[in-house]
Protein backbone atom coordinates (compact mmCIF):
# COMPACT_ATOMS: atom_id res chain seq x y z
CA UNK A 1 0.00 0.00 0.00
CA UNK A 2 1.26 3.45 -0.94
CA UNK A 3 2.49 5.69 1.85
CA UNK A 4 0.26 8.41 0.40
CA UNK A 5 -2.89 6.55 1.40
CA UNK A 6 -4.93 8.13 4.19
CA UNK A 7 -7.39 5.51 5.42
CA UNK A 8 -10.47 7.01 7.07
CA UNK A 9 -13.00 4.21 6.63
CA UNK A 10 -12.51 2.52 9.98
CA UNK A 11 -16.26 2.04 10.41
CA UNK A 12 -16.05 -0.42 7.51
CA UNK A 13 -13.01 -2.27 8.83
CA UNK A 14 -9.78 -1.59 10.68
CA UNK A 15 -6.18 -2.72 10.21
CA UNK A 16 -5.22 -5.59 12.48
CA UNK A 17 -3.08 -4.36 15.37
CA UNK A 18 0.48 -5.70 15.39
CA UNK A 19 0.09 -7.08 18.90
CA UNK A 20 -3.09 -8.86 17.83
CA UNK A 21 -1.32 -10.54 14.93
CA UNK A 22 1.56 -11.47 17.21
CA UNK A 23 -0.86 -13.13 19.63
CA UNK A 24 -2.56 -15.05 16.81
CA UNK A 25 0.47 -16.42 14.95
CA UNK A 26 1.35 -19.36 17.24
CA UNK A 27 -2.12 -20.82 16.79
CA UNK A 28 -1.77 -21.43 13.07
CA UNK A 29 1.19 -23.80 12.79
CA UNK A 30 2.43 -24.55 16.31
CA UNK A 31 -0.58 -24.68 18.64
CA UNK A 32 -2.96 -26.10 16.05
CA UNK A 33 -4.87 -28.58 18.19
CA UNK A 34 -8.65 -28.86 18.26
CA UNK A 35 -9.86 -27.34 21.55
CA UNK A 36 -12.32 -30.22 21.98
CA UNK A 37 -9.55 -32.84 21.97
CA UNK A 38 -8.45 -34.47 25.24
CA UNK A 39 -4.69 -34.45 24.60
CA UNK A 40 -2.45 -31.58 25.69
CA UNK A 41 -2.29 -29.89 22.27
CA UNK A 42 -6.06 -29.55 22.39
CA UNK A 43 -6.26 -28.69 26.08
CA UNK A 44 -3.75 -25.87 25.64
CA UNK A 45 -5.93 -24.37 22.92
CA UNK A 46 -9.00 -24.76 25.11
CA UNK A 47 -7.22 -22.62 27.68
CA UNK A 48 -6.45 -20.02 24.98
CA UNK A 49 -10.13 -19.90 23.99
CA UNK A 50 -11.21 -19.59 27.61
CA UNK A 51 -8.69 -16.79 28.18
CA UNK A 52 -10.09 -14.84 25.22
CA UNK A 53 -13.60 -15.41 26.54
CA UNK A 54 -12.50 -13.84 29.80
CA UNK A 55 -11.03 -10.86 27.96
CA UNK A 56 -14.34 -10.21 26.20
CA UNK A 57 -16.26 -10.67 29.46
CA UNK A 58 -14.04 -8.15 31.24
CA UNK A 59 -14.60 -5.57 28.51
CA UNK A 60 -18.39 -5.94 28.75
CA UNK A 61 -18.59 -6.51 32.54
CA UNK A 62 -20.27 -9.90 32.24
CA UNK A 63 -19.50 -13.51 33.09
CA UNK A 64 -17.25 -15.52 30.74
CA UNK A 65 -20.04 -18.13 30.52
CA UNK A 66 -22.24 -15.46 28.95
CA UNK A 67 -19.91 -14.96 25.96
CA UNK A 68 -20.24 -17.08 22.81
CA UNK A 69 -17.91 -16.81 19.83
CA UNK A 70 -19.46 -16.38 16.38
CA UNK A 71 -18.33 -15.59 12.84
CA UNK A 72 -19.06 -11.89 13.33
CA UNK A 73 -21.64 -9.25 14.07
CA UNK A 74 -24.10 -10.42 11.43
CA UNK A 75 -24.29 -13.93 12.84
CA UNK A 76 -24.68 -12.57 16.36
CA UNK A 77 -27.52 -10.29 15.22
CA UNK A 78 -29.25 -13.16 13.45
CA UNK A 79 -28.88 -15.38 16.50
CA UNK A 80 -30.31 -12.80 18.89
CA UNK A 81 -33.27 -11.87 16.69
CA UNK A 82 -34.28 -15.14 15.08
CA UNK A 83 -33.36 -17.17 18.13
CA UNK A 84 -35.49 -15.02 20.41
CA UNK A 85 -38.44 -14.97 18.01
CA UNK A 86 -38.48 -18.71 17.59
CA UNK A 87 -37.98 -19.31 21.31
CA UNK A 88 -40.79 -17.07 22.51
CA UNK A 89 -43.26 -17.74 19.70
CA UNK A 90 -44.38 -20.81 21.64
CA UNK A 91 -45.52 -18.41 24.40
CA UNK A 92 -47.56 -16.38 21.94
CA UNK A 93 -44.98 -13.60 21.70
CA UNK A 94 -44.62 -12.86 17.99
CA UNK A 95 -44.02 -9.09 18.06
CA UNK A 96 -40.59 -7.46 17.75
CA UNK A 97 -39.44 -3.84 17.94
CA UNK A 98 -36.50 -2.19 16.20
CA UNK A 99 -35.68 1.13 14.47
CA UNK A 100 -35.63 2.31 10.88
CA UNK A 101 -31.85 2.93 10.95
CA UNK A 102 -30.51 -0.48 11.97
CA UNK A 103 -27.76 -2.37 10.17
CA UNK A 104 -29.08 -4.67 7.44
CA UNK A 105 -28.14 -7.72 9.51
CA UNK A 106 -30.93 -6.62 11.85
CA UNK A 107 -33.38 -5.28 9.27
CA UNK A 108 -33.09 -8.32 7.00
CA UNK A 109 -33.46 -10.67 9.96
CA UNK A 110 -36.63 -8.84 10.92
CA UNK A 111 -37.90 -9.04 7.32
CA UNK A 112 -37.24 -12.79 7.27
CA UNK A 113 -39.31 -13.17 10.43
CA UNK A 114 -42.13 -11.09 8.95
CA UNK A 115 -42.29 -13.60 6.09
CA UNK A 116 -42.80 -16.28 8.75
CA UNK A 117 -45.74 -14.42 10.23
CA UNK A 118 -44.08 -12.36 12.95
CA UNK A 119 -45.00 -8.68 13.38
CA UNK A 120 -42.30 -6.02 13.54
CA UNK A 121 -42.61 -2.40 14.66
CA UNK A 122 -40.01 -0.11 13.06
CA UNK A 123 -39.64 2.95 15.25
CA UNK A 124 -38.79 6.29 13.63
CA UNK A 125 -35.86 8.44 14.70
CA UNK A 126 -35.50 12.21 14.88
CA UNK A 127 -33.45 14.39 12.54
CA UNK A 128 -30.29 13.48 14.46
CA UNK A 129 -30.92 9.75 14.31
CA UNK A 130 -32.05 9.37 17.91
CA UNK A 131 -34.85 7.03 18.92
CA UNK A 132 -36.72 8.09 22.04
CA UNK A 133 -37.00 5.72 24.98
CA UNK A 134 -40.60 6.86 25.34
CA UNK A 135 -41.43 5.59 21.86
CA UNK A 136 -39.89 2.22 22.73
CA UNK A 137 -42.00 1.98 25.87
CA UNK A 138 -45.15 2.96 23.99
CA UNK A 139 -44.52 0.28 21.36
CA UNK A 140 -44.14 -2.60 23.83
CA UNK A 141 -47.15 -4.90 23.92
CA UNK A 142 -48.05 -8.02 25.92
CA UNK A 143 -46.93 -10.13 22.95
CA UNK A 144 -43.59 -8.32 22.45
CA UNK A 145 -40.69 -10.79 22.46
CA UNK A 146 -37.72 -8.55 21.72
CA UNK A 147 -36.50 -4.99 21.41
CA UNK A 148 -33.39 -4.70 19.20
CA UNK A 149 -31.81 -1.25 18.94
CA UNK A 150 -28.26 -0.53 17.82
CA UNK A 151 -25.87 1.06 20.31
CA UNK A 152 -24.43 3.50 17.79
CA UNK A 153 -25.26 3.97 14.13
CA UNK A 154 -22.65 2.78 11.67
CA UNK A 155 -23.29 5.60 9.19
CA UNK A 156 -24.03 8.78 11.13
CA UNK A 157 -22.44 7.79 14.45
CA UNK A 158 -25.40 8.70 16.67
CA UNK A 159 -25.30 6.97 20.07
CA UNK A 160 -28.71 5.77 21.27
CA UNK A 161 -30.05 5.98 24.86
CA UNK A 162 -29.25 2.33 25.53
CA UNK A 163 -29.29 2.36 29.34
CA UNK A 164 -32.68 4.07 29.41
CA UNK A 165 -34.15 1.67 26.87
CA UNK A 166 -32.62 -1.29 28.71
CA UNK A 167 -34.24 -0.21 31.96
CA UNK A 168 -37.64 0.01 30.26
CA UNK A 169 -37.29 -3.45 28.73
CA UNK A 170 -36.19 -4.95 32.03
CA UNK A 171 -39.18 -3.37 33.78
CA UNK A 172 -41.53 -4.70 31.11
CA UNK A 173 -39.97 -8.17 31.08
CA UNK A 174 -38.98 -7.91 27.40
CA UNK A 175 -35.61 -9.18 26.16
CA UNK A 176 -33.33 -6.37 24.92
CA UNK A 177 -30.64 -6.80 22.27
CA UNK A 178 -28.21 -4.19 20.99
CA UNK A 179 -26.01 -4.34 17.92
CA UNK A 180 -22.86 -2.81 19.43
CA UNK A 181 -20.52 -3.57 16.53
CA UNK A 182 -19.57 0.10 16.11
CA UNK A 183 -19.55 0.90 19.82
CA UNK A 184 -17.41 -1.78 21.45
CA UNK A 185 -13.92 -0.39 21.91
CA UNK A 186 -15.10 3.13 21.09
CA UNK A 187 -17.22 3.94 24.14
CA UNK A 188 -17.44 2.29 27.59
CA UNK A 189 -20.05 -0.48 27.78
CA UNK A 190 -21.39 -2.20 30.89
CA UNK A 191 -24.06 -4.75 30.06
CA UNK A 192 -25.12 -5.06 33.68
CA UNK A 193 -25.48 -1.35 34.43
CA UNK A 194 -27.21 -0.77 31.08
CA UNK A 195 -29.65 -3.69 31.42
CA UNK A 196 -28.53 -5.30 28.16
CA UNK A 197 -29.69 -8.89 27.70
CA UNK A 198 -27.92 -9.60 24.41
CA UNK A 199 -25.14 -7.81 22.53
CA UNK A 200 -23.38 -8.31 19.21
CA UNK A 201 -19.77 -7.36 18.46
CA UNK A 202 -17.18 -7.94 15.76
CA UNK A 203 -13.38 -8.07 16.00
CA UNK A 204 -12.52 -6.38 12.71
CA UNK A 205 -14.13 -3.12 13.84
CA UNK A 206 -11.64 -2.79 16.72
CA UNK A 207 -8.31 -3.69 15.08
CA UNK A 208 -8.86 -7.43 15.27
CA UNK A 209 -9.16 -10.07 12.52
CA UNK A 210 -12.11 -10.48 10.19
CA UNK A 211 -14.49 -13.40 10.45
CA UNK A 212 -14.77 -13.54 14.24
CA UNK A 213 -17.25 -11.94 16.60
CA UNK A 214 -18.99 -12.55 19.88
CA UNK A 215 -22.51 -12.77 21.20
CA UNK A 216 -23.19 -11.79 24.80
CA UNK A 217 -26.27 -13.50 26.18
CA UNK A 218 -27.28 -12.91 29.79
CA UNK A 219 -27.87 -15.93 31.98
CA UNK A 220 -31.52 -16.88 31.89
CA UNK A 221 -31.97 -15.48 28.36
CA UNK A 222 -31.98 -18.46 26.01
CA UNK A 223 -32.68 -17.81 22.33
CA UNK A 224 -32.82 -20.98 20.26
CA UNK A 225 -29.63 -22.25 18.65
CA UNK A 226 -28.90 -20.82 15.22
CA UNK A 227 -26.19 -23.28 14.08
CA UNK A 228 -26.69 -26.95 14.94
CA UNK A 229 -24.00 -29.59 15.01
CA UNK A 230 -21.41 -30.33 17.67
CA UNK A 231 -21.31 -29.36 21.32
CA UNK A 232 -18.97 -26.38 20.99
CA UNK A 233 -19.69 -23.13 22.86
CA UNK A 234 -21.50 -24.97 25.65
CA UNK A 235 -23.72 -26.65 23.08
CA UNK A 236 -25.08 -23.31 21.88
CA UNK A 237 -23.06 -22.72 18.70
CA UNK A 238 -21.70 -25.65 16.66
CA UNK A 239 -18.44 -25.63 14.71
CA UNK A 240 -14.79 -26.18 15.56
CA UNK A 241 -13.52 -23.03 17.22
CA UNK A 242 -11.40 -20.68 15.11
CA UNK A 243 -8.66 -20.50 17.74
CA UNK A 244 -6.34 -17.97 16.04
CA UNK A 245 -9.20 -15.57 15.39
CA UNK A 246 -10.66 -16.02 18.89
CA UNK A 247 -7.26 -15.26 20.40
CA UNK A 248 -7.08 -12.21 18.13
CA UNK A 249 -10.49 -10.99 19.25
CA UNK A 250 -9.51 -11.36 22.89
CA UNK A 251 -6.32 -9.38 22.43
CA UNK A 252 -8.02 -6.73 20.27
CA UNK A 253 -10.81 -6.04 22.74
CA UNK A 254 -8.30 -5.91 25.59
CA UNK A 255 -6.22 -3.31 23.74
CA UNK A 256 -9.27 -1.33 22.61
CA UNK A 257 -10.77 -1.02 26.07
CA UNK A 258 -7.62 -0.73 28.22
CA UNK A 259 -7.42 3.07 27.85
CA UNK A 260 -10.66 3.91 26.13
CA UNK A 261 -10.81 7.49 27.43
CA UNK A 262 -7.53 8.60 25.84
CA UNK A 263 -8.40 6.82 22.61
CA UNK A 264 -11.79 8.56 22.49
CA UNK A 265 -10.15 11.91 23.18
CA UNK A 266 -7.74 11.43 20.26
CA UNK A 267 -10.47 10.41 17.82
CA UNK A 268 -12.83 13.15 19.01
CA UNK A 269 -10.16 15.79 18.44
CA UNK A 270 -9.73 14.71 14.81
CA UNK A 271 -13.49 14.42 14.34
CA UNK A 272 -14.20 17.89 15.74
CA UNK A 273 -11.36 19.46 13.73
CA UNK A 274 -12.76 18.11 10.47
CA UNK A 275 -16.34 19.07 11.31
CA UNK A 276 -15.40 22.63 12.29
CA UNK A 277 -13.15 23.20 9.31
CA UNK A 278 -15.41 21.75 6.61
CA UNK A 279 -18.52 23.46 7.98
CA UNK A 280 -16.62 26.74 7.94
CA UNK A 281 -14.89 26.49 4.58
CA UNK A 282 -17.34 24.55 2.37
CA UNK A 283 -20.70 26.11 1.47
CA UNK A 284 -23.96 24.15 1.40
CA UNK A 285 -22.84 21.26 3.62
CA UNK A 286 -24.85 19.48 6.30
CA UNK A 287 -23.54 17.45 9.23
CA UNK A 288 -25.55 14.25 9.63
CA UNK A 289 -26.02 12.65 13.04
CA UNK A 290 -26.20 14.04 16.53
CA UNK A 291 -23.84 17.01 17.11
CA UNK A 292 -22.59 15.67 20.46
CA UNK A 293 -24.03 12.17 21.07
CA UNK A 294 -21.92 10.56 18.37
CA UNK A 295 -19.05 8.11 18.09
CA UNK A 296 -15.62 9.68 18.71
CA UNK A 297 -14.29 9.00 15.22
CA UNK A 298 -17.40 9.50 13.09
CA UNK A 299 -18.07 12.34 10.64
CA UNK A 300 -20.91 12.25 8.10
CA UNK A 301 -21.54 15.12 5.68
CA UNK A 302 -24.00 15.74 2.89
CA UNK A 303 -22.75 18.12 0.20
CA UNK A 304 -25.38 19.83 -1.93
CA UNK A 305 -25.16 19.10 -5.67
CA UNK A 306 -22.50 16.41 -5.15
CA UNK A 307 -22.86 12.72 -5.92
CA UNK A 308 -21.34 10.59 -3.16
CA UNK A 309 -19.80 8.23 -5.71
CA UNK A 310 -18.08 11.13 -7.46
CA UNK A 311 -16.66 12.39 -4.17
CA UNK A 312 -15.30 8.93 -3.35
CA UNK A 313 -13.68 8.49 -6.76
CA UNK A 314 -11.98 11.89 -6.64
CA UNK A 315 -10.83 11.29 -3.06
CA UNK A 316 -9.49 7.88 -4.05
CA UNK A 317 -7.42 9.46 -6.81
CA UNK A 318 -5.96 11.72 -4.13
CA UNK A 319 -5.15 8.78 -1.83
CA UNK A 320 -8.12 9.13 0.55
CA UNK A 321 -10.11 6.01 1.50
CA UNK A 322 -13.57 7.02 2.77
CA UNK A 323 -17.12 5.84 2.11
CA UNK A 324 -20.61 7.10 1.40
CA UNK A 325 -22.22 4.92 4.07
CA UNK A 326 -22.28 1.29 5.15
CA UNK A 327 -19.67 -0.94 3.51
CA UNK A 328 -22.31 -3.69 3.37
CA UNK A 329 -24.36 -1.69 0.84
CA UNK A 330 -21.54 -0.03 -1.13
CA UNK A 331 -22.65 -1.77 -4.35
CA UNK A 332 -26.12 -0.27 -4.17
CA UNK A 333 -27.19 2.81 -6.11
CA UNK A 334 -30.01 3.52 -3.66
CA UNK A 335 -29.53 6.33 -1.15
CA UNK A 336 -28.81 5.35 2.44
CA UNK A 337 -31.88 4.16 4.36
CA UNK A 338 -30.36 5.85 7.42
CA UNK A 339 -30.18 9.27 5.77
CA UNK A 340 -33.71 8.92 4.40
CA UNK A 341 -34.91 7.95 7.88
CA UNK A 342 -33.54 11.18 9.38
CA UNK A 343 -35.49 13.17 6.80
CA UNK A 344 -32.99 13.94 4.05
CA UNK A 345 -34.42 14.12 0.52
CA UNK A 346 -33.04 11.62 -2.00
CA UNK A 347 -30.86 14.13 -3.83
CA UNK A 348 -29.18 15.25 -0.59
CA UNK A 349 -28.79 11.72 0.74
CA UNK A 350 -26.97 10.78 -2.48
CA UNK A 351 -24.31 13.38 -1.69
CA UNK A 352 -23.19 11.89 1.59
CA UNK A 353 -19.65 11.15 2.74
CA UNK A 354 -18.67 9.16 5.82
CA UNK A 355 -15.27 9.71 7.40
CA UNK A 356 -14.37 7.40 10.27
CA UNK A 357 -11.08 7.78 12.10
CA UNK A 358 -9.13 5.00 13.79
CA UNK A 359 -6.31 4.76 16.29
CA UNK A 360 -3.73 4.74 13.49
CA UNK A 361 -4.81 8.13 12.15
CA UNK A 362 -3.15 11.42 13.09
CA UNK A 363 -4.14 15.06 13.29
CA UNK A 364 -1.78 15.71 10.37
CA UNK A 365 -3.81 13.29 8.29
CA UNK A 366 -7.01 15.05 9.37
CA UNK A 367 -5.57 18.33 8.12
CA UNK A 368 -4.46 16.77 4.81
CA UNK A 369 -7.91 15.24 4.44
CA UNK A 370 -9.54 18.65 4.81
CA UNK A 371 -7.13 20.21 2.28
CA UNK A 372 -8.02 17.56 -0.27
CA UNK A 373 -11.74 17.39 0.50
CA UNK A 374 -12.24 21.12 0.12
CA UNK A 375 -10.67 20.99 -3.34
CA UNK A 376 -12.55 17.81 -4.32
CA UNK A 377 -15.95 19.26 -3.43
CA UNK A 378 -15.14 22.37 -5.44
CA UNK A 379 -14.10 20.22 -8.42
CA UNK A 380 -17.16 17.97 -8.27
CA UNK A 381 -19.44 20.98 -8.09
CA UNK A 382 -17.62 22.64 -10.98
CA UNK A 383 -18.67 19.66 -13.09
CA UNK A 384 -22.23 19.54 -11.69
CA UNK A 385 -25.06 21.05 -13.79
CA UNK A 386 -27.24 21.01 -10.68
CA UNK A 387 -24.77 23.19 -8.78
CA UNK A 388 -24.61 25.73 -11.59
CA UNK A 389 -28.38 25.71 -11.94
CA UNK A 390 -28.86 26.42 -8.24
CA UNK A 391 -26.28 29.22 -8.28
CA UNK A 392 -27.83 30.80 -11.37
CA UNK A 393 -31.27 30.78 -9.72
CA UNK A 394 -29.85 32.36 -6.58
CA UNK A 395 -28.11 35.10 -8.58
CA UNK A 396 -31.21 36.02 -10.61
Amino acid sequence: MSEKIIYVDNAATTPTHGKVLEAMLPYFCENYGNPSSVYSLGRDNRQAVDHARGQVAKALNCLPQEVYFTAGGSESDNWAIKGTAHKLAAKGKKHLITTAIEHHAVLHSMAALEREGFEVTYLPVDENGLVSAASVEAAIRPDTALVSIMYANNEIGTIEPIAEIGAICRKKGVWFHTDAVQAVGAVPIDVQAQNIDMLSLSAHKLNGPKGIGAFYCRRGVLPTTLIDGGAQESGRRAGTENVPAIVGLGKAIELATSDIASKAAKLSAMRDYVIERIMKNVPEVKLNGHPTKRLPGNVNFSFKACEGESLLLFLDMKGICASSGSACTSGSLDPSHVLLAIGLPHEVAHGSLRISFGVQNTMEEAAQLCDILENVVEEVRRRSPLWHKNNNEINK
